[in-house]
């Protein structure tokens, strides 16, 4: 890995919700993302993970601009893209582009397989002849897996994994720096998962990509990621390298997120820390006070519901947002 590429720093994403009343009507504020900070480097994967609700989709829309954040900035290759208008941002889009979760609504049902991976040629590289832009379609097809005869057929008439692929080289095809993947496996069977997954990993090797990789899976995340970052109530919990965040979890909460993870032991070892969250989730309309996770927080002290801990170093790869960082 290299230099920097993207940096975010203290975004959020507010959305005002209607309250109740007809006569004098009241709005709050969503709390969707609410001060992330971190950077992403060339080459690298960055994992991001977190209960359903905690923000992570939104994030990863913010950044590339897809919903326009209440505040903070997202810079790329050294541009502030939120000053950008809508013309500027469109060409930076070239160098940034998205895998969407659910692979079939992704794709335009009324366009063949060809035609969906070659729209950014058509957008991007408008000077390309019919037959140079088909020549690299096809070339990306075989990148990913997909037949030639699938050129002209339909999305419908593809599996889930089949058209996750399809959505891989259409966001490939421009060969982007960025790649923003919104839980690209979660609607795929396992065995389809290790298979996307692996794909992914050979075409950022091959391409140099950097990958933002959302998903509530820590296993697939501790497969794919150099770092890891922890979500919670739309604020960062942790930021760590890979094996410091699975081998010594500073965060409760990610303790707990890694203790829900299924052993694939029958009797796991009796060393395993067994961490048991409430089952209310707060929500993101009326966060709790303080650190937003003390309220399903069993070391949570006084300090805890008072006081927001603030993002620290605790090793070189290692940042905690807890006033009792464990070992």
């Amino acid at each position: 890995m290299s230099g920097q590429l993207l940096s975010v720093k203290d975004l959020k994403v507010w959305f005002p919700v209607r309250g109740e009343g007809n006569l004098r009507p009241t709005f709050r504020d969503l709390k969707a993302v609410d001060g992330i900070s971190f950077d992403l480097a060339e080459g690298e994967t960055l994992g991001i993970v977190g209960e359903s609700g905690c923000g992570k989709s939104t994030l990863a829309r913010a950044i590339l601009m897809l919903i326009r954040p209440s505040s903070g900035t997202v810079t790329f290759l050294g541009r502030d893209l939120g000053g950008m208008g809508a013309r500027a941002l469109r060409t930076m889009r070239r160098d940034m582009q998205m895998i969407f979760q659910d692979p079939l609504a992704s794709l335009d049902p009324r366009l063949s397989v060809g035609s969906i991976i070659g729209e950014p040629l058509r957008a991007f590289e408008t000077r390309l002849s019919a037959a140079e832009r088909e020549r690299r379609v096809r070339e990306m097809m075989d990148k990913v897996g997909l037949l030639p005869a699938a050129f002209d057929r339909y999305p419908h008439e593809f599996s889930g994994g089949q058209c996750q692929r399809i959505g891989i080289a259409r966001a490939m095809i421009v060969r982007p720096r960025l790649v923003i993947c919104d839980e690209p496996v979660s609607a795929l069977d396992v065995s389809i998962q290790a298979q996307i997954i692996n794909l992914l990993m050979d075409l950022q090797k091959e391409f140099g990509l950097s990958l933002v990789f959302v998903s509530h899976d820590l296993s697939v995340v501790r497969h794919i990621s150099h770092r890891v970052m922890v979500m919670y109530l739309g604020r960062v919990m942790e930021i760590a390298s890979r094996d410091a965040l699975f081998s010594e979890p500073r965060h409760p909460y990610t303790r707990a997120l890694i203790a829900a993870v299924p052993s694939p032991d029958a009797a796991p070892e009796p060393t395993t820390e067994r961490v048991r969250l409430p089952a209310d989730l707060p929500t993101p309309l009326d966060p709790p006070s303080g650190c937003v996770f003390h309220t399903r927080c069993g070391k949570a002290a006084q300090l805890c519901s008072s006081v927001a801990p603030q993002l620290r170093n605790l090793a070189p790869d290692c940042q905690v947002a807890c006033h009792f960082p464990g070992p």
